[in-house]
């Protein structure tokens, strides 16, 4: 904790949490907006750090995460119960693609529920040989629309409309 109240003293502290924060899978943005906004950072500012932090992690899954899986598999048979878990549940999201190509992977980043996000979206894309030429655009487009919801339902849509206004 030492350590998250002398970032919050530095002058990009509050965006360094939020950005690590982002990046962080399951809670990702959806998580790192509020967390932004009680900390200090405007909303807007919340929103952008919180974009950028979450995609990250989204083109080392969709380069790495196969590798990753076969190479724990290899080394530890006891993570094949969490690895099979994993690949079960981004099967399971795979049809929402496969039916509605990249705008369902835009959907699936985008909705802001458990189980969805940046993380899974480059997981599913990953296991489908999606380009990444094609997927990190689709889940980039996702992010920005679920930085939206999450900024909408955090500070209000009237405080967002006044925020805007205010900033022009």
């Amino acid at each position: 904790m030492e350590i998250i109240e002398y970032l919050k003293q530095t002058g990009w502290g509050e965006m360094l949490i939020t950005f690590f924060v982002a990046m962080v899978p399951v809670i990702e943005l959806r998580g790192a907006i509020p967390l932004g906004v009680g900390i200090g950072l405007h909303p807007w500012t919340a929103m952008i750090v919180s974009i950028c932090g979450n995609m990250v992690p989204a083109p080392f899954i969709i380069l790495f995460i196969r590798r990753v899986f076969f190479w724990l598999r290899r080394k530890s048979p006891k993570l094949e119960n969490l690895i099979s878990r994993l690949e079960h549940r981004a099967d399971e999201k795979k049809d929402l693609v496969r039916r509605y190509k990249l705008l369902g992977l835009i959907i699936l980043v985008a909705v802001p529920l458990p189980g969805t996000g940046v993380w899974t979206g480059a997981l599913v894309a990953a296991l489908m040989d999606l380009r990444m030429k094609l997927a990190l655009p689709a889940i980039f487009i996702g992010v920005v629309i679920a930085g939206f919801l999450v900024t909408g339902l955090t500070f209000g849509v009237t405080g967002l409309a006044f925020g805007l206004a205010a900033a022009f």
